[in-house]
């Protein structure tokens, strides 16, 4: 054999023991990383894989631990009651040499949900300048675990992912959530706080159960194993991007507002004298325009006082339906190409000139109404100067189209989210979790209590930990409130909610309060984390002395012509928030149709009356999608959770 030949043997044997030669490495899920922190005294699981057979010792704190990985490759060491503290190093010795650095000890959550758990403090920003300029805290840390699906089997790592400390840069990325239930956490106990951001905006309860929990849900199971087939996905994947992208195509070319032989309609000094008028904010639906979908134009012009010329500002567009690209004085200022994000557009120092200037905005509306969501600000804000842009603005249609179907959101099928997301977490040791979900399940808020019950279960049992904490978020107030008492799909899942309590070591933060009619997505974050935390105080940490909820309905009793009701969780007193006439109670008689009560506090007992039902069999408060002006609550400002006395359905 010559030596060209030698070579060229040497370098393909090479190649093939590269994969080999790269396995027989200790190597570590991302989970375990620099920056981690570790559950205090547990039984905390590092893990990782190597060559089958090796041999891997691990120096953590003051002691070495040594363990020999499987015949797979597969090695687990366990540490047993670490202490709060650190930070440590943990030195992992076997082929190579592994070390992590900044690792502390203390709590981890797991915080879970949609999007009112997903949504980073950078979307609420305006209203937590100064906690975000005082958030710097080693010690509190979030590690966000990328958005992915998998059908076909649970997951044993990220693809991504890293623990990152709060400071004012990268708390913007932090659960706004989670950061005020982990800084309260940090504030009262004073040990390190891990929060693993495992959240999806829009998911349903379902997405987030294992194989083995859909089993008591045939029609999710059954979803959940068509899903598995990787070419249905990509037929339909491909079918969504071919029609969307046609819609748009089309909606391009049909714009007249880019396509107008005058000049497109967002350059300076247009004639608008043909364009109608519309009040902003507002919905063009209630115009003599009509519920259209497709691309409609606004321009509105405003004056600048020589103030404000020569200097940054910011524009605030409230929420607009649904897609916007904003233009002032012909120039490009920003875009949202969906609903739900405030609309927040920085203005360059160059843009604004003294005395007239104008606004554009090119609206794109797949679906529904279209417009800007009302009781949201829209102005143009400059240190302390303040530019009101509600009030009459000029409108044109420029394309109308036939409304565009919703893509089809394979990532919130049944099972995906756990096997991706949930899975490769279960050897970690955790405190308990926190959750936020239920608005994508409240059409279906009949099987929402034993839907979240099997959850927890299925949770509990896949993390093999016994009964940890699960502390979750009901309901906020939301949409139009109505003026007489009605059926609501949203009380109805509250109910649900607060059915789940029955499930031991759980625990609900009430947020009928805090909820904002106009958006699914409500600004005050930190109440809502305070009464998690407040939660986390009694059941996961078994302070006694902490009133952790408002007033609970426990039962009734019929005295003539009223209903006497008795609460739990009373704390120092029942109170009725405002003027003190307690509101939103309703009563129904035998015929079940309820009207608007008296309702007064008598010790811990609240009496229920109205002159219309003479003979009364049942009491709701706040039994609506936004029971507006409800204000039961006990000394501590704990609202009352809404409740009902019947379980009558369909009136």
């Amino acid at each position: 054999m010559n030596f060209k030949t030698q070579s060229l043997v040497k370098s393909v044997l090479l190649f093939l023991l590269l994969p080999l030669m790269a396995f027989a490495q200790v190597k570590l899920p991302r989970i375990i990383s620099n920056g981690m922190v570790l559950q205090r005294d547990a039984n905390d699981r590092i893990w990782g894989w190597a060559a089958h057979n090796e041999r891997i010792s691990l120096h953590f704190i003051d002691s070495t631990y040594h363990t020999t990985a499987d015949s797979g490759g597969r090695w687990t060491i366990t540490l047993a009651e670490l202490k709060a503290g650190g930070p440590y190093e943990m030195q992992f010795n076997a082929s190579n040499t592994l070390t992590i650095h900044d690792v502390m000890v203390g709590e981890v959550w797991v915080c879970s949900g949609q999007s009112n758990m997903e949504l980073p403090m950078k979307r609420v920003s305006p209203m937590y300048g100064n906690e975000i300029a005082h958030s710097t805290n080693v010690s509190i840390r979030q590690f966000h675990v990328p958005q992915k699906y998998d059908f076909n089997r649970p997951g044993d790592d990220f693809q991504s992912g890293s623990w990152v400390s709060a400071n004012p840069e990268t708390i913007l990325d932090f659960s706004a959530v989670a950061y005020f239930f982990g800084n309260e956490l940090f504030d009262k106990y004073k040990v390190p706080i891990g929060l693993i951001n495992a959240s999806l905006g829009g998911s349903p309860a379902e997405s987030w159960m294992s194989e083995e929990g859909l089993k008591a849900f045939p029609n999710y199971s059954k979803e959940a194993e068509r899903f598995k087939d990787s070419s249905l996905i990509r037929n339909i994947e491909e079918g969504d991007s071919k029609r969307i992208r046609c819609w748009f195509e089309t909606l391009a070319e049909k714009d007249k507002g880019y396509n107008d032989q005058g000049g497109s309609w967002y350059t300076p000094n247009l004639d608008t004298s043909e364009w109608g008028s519309m009040n902003i904010p507002g919905f063009w639906a209630n115009t003599l325009l009509g519920p259209v979908n497709g691309v409609v134009w606004f321009r509105r012009d405003f004056d600048v006082p020589v103030a404000m010329v020569g200097k940054p500002a910011k524009l605030d567009l409230g929420r607009i339906v649904d897609a916007d690209s904003t233009f002032i004085n012909g120039i490009f200022v920003g875009t949202v190409s969906y609903q739900y994000p405030p609309r927040r557009y920085d203005i360059p120092a160059t843009l604004l000139r003294q005395g007239k200037n104008t606004i554009v905005v090119r609206v794109i509306s797949n679906a529904g109404r279209g417009g800007f969501v009302p009781e949201k600000p829209y102005e143009i804000v400059q240190d302390n100067n303040t530019i009101d842009l509600k009030g009459v603005w000029k409108f044109r249609l420029g394309a109308k189209m036939e409304p565009l179907a919703s893509q089809t959101f394979i990532r919130w099928k049944p099972l995906g989210l756990y096997n991706a997301m949930i899975a490769p977490l279960l050897n970690t040791q955790i405190k308990g979790v926190i959750w936020y979900q239920g608005e994508s399940n409240a059409d279906r808020s009949g099987e929402y209590n034993a839907l979240f019950s099997a959850l927890i279960r299925d949770w509990r049992n896949s993390w093999k930990q016994g009964d940890f904490p699960f502390l979750y978020v009901q309901l906020p107030n939301f949409m139009k409130s109505n003026s007489e008492p009605s059926e609501s799909n949203w009380a109805l899942l509250r109910e649900a909610q607060c059915k789940t309590l029955t499930v031991p070591s759980t625990a609900m933060a009430v947020t009928i309060d805090i909820g904002e009619w106009n958006d699914i997505h409500p600004l005050n974050k930190k109440d809502e984390g305070h009464r998690l935390a407040l939660a986390a105080e009694k059941c996961a940490y078994g302070d006694s002395t902490v009133v952790s909820s408002g007033p609970v309905y426990r039962s009734m009793s019929v005295q003539g012509n009223r209903i006497s009701m008795s609460f739990g969780s009373v704390g120092q007193g029942l109170v009725a928030k405002g003027d003190g006439n307690l509101k939103c109670f309703a009563i129904a008689g035998p015929d079940r149709k309820f009207v608007w009560a008296r309702a007064a506090i008598d010790g811990d007992k609240v009496i229920v009356s109205s002159d219309r039902v003479p003979n009364p069999v049942a009491v709701r408060y706040a039994w609506a999608d936004n029971p507006e002006g409800a204000n039961f609550y006990n000394k501590e400002g704990l609202p009352a959770s809404p409740f009902r006395t019947d379980d009558w359905t369909g009136k």
